[in-house]
């Protein structure tokens, strides 16, 4: 199983990179992003280590390990500038943290996430039909979240996903350990959000896909 959204104590978790990439090993997992929240104070200081360290255990580790982040509550209009920032350091994989439904994410930060065409647009709340087309067209991947309280909208998500085309991924937006989940609560998690069966291998391939390009 691939999960592109994860945390380590440069933000909010709880584990150093290496032991949450071991930890999601032996989960089963074959790839894990590391993305740590980040704006505009802090990306310079984020993404450089995390990507010397995915370095360094890739050389070892038969999981993946891909170096990113996670702009969180930025400002809409800096949300381009994030993106490019990050990405000219390192990252692989700039997810935005969307417009949940129990956070006060500024409004217009879902748009402004698609147009700037990150990778992922987290936890992307109520979105709109229209946002969702547009992320169909950018190629920018609607999560469908394991994590509680963001998990809420999944069905919004995935039905204003399937309706204008755009591709999803399942994610755990891990913090600790006992966030990280097997294949088998993946396939509940797509269940529970009314997604039929096979959009577990569907986004399984859209993540295999997004690591492979470029």
């Amino acid at each position: 199983m691939i999960d592109l959204h994860a945390h380590t104590f440069f933000s909010d978790g709880v584990l150093v990179a290496s032991e949450l990439a071991r930890r999601a090993e032996a989960k089963g997992l074959t790839a894990l992003g590391l993305t740590d929240h980040g704006d505009l104070s802090n990306i310079d200081f984020i993404v450089p280590r995390i990507v010397a360290v995915a370095d360094k255990l890739n050389e070892v580790m038969g999981l993946e390990v891909v170096p990113g982040i996670e702009l969180t509550h930025v400002p809409p209009a800096h949300i381009a500038e994030g993106t490019a920032l990050a990405r000219s350091l390192g990252a692989r994989v700039v997810i935005v943290h969307g417009e949940t439904v129990v956070e006060p994410v500024a409004p217009g930060t879902n748009r402004a996430a698609i147009e700037a065409k990150v990778d992922i647009l987290a936890h992307p709340g109520l979105i709109t039909d229209e946002e969702a087309a547009l992320a169909a067209a950018n190629g920018v991947l609607l999560e469908i979240t394991a994590r509680g309280g963001h998990s809420l909208t999944n069905g919004h998500v995935g039905k204003a996903a399937l309706k204008a085309g755009a591709s999803m991924v399942i994610d755990t937006d891990t913090h600790d350990p006992g966030d990280l989940i097997d294949e088998a609560f993946a396939r509940k998690v797509i269940a529970g959000a009314g997604l039929p069966e096979s959009a577990f291998e569907t986004m399984q391939a859209n993540a295999r896909a997004f690591l492979t390009r470029g």
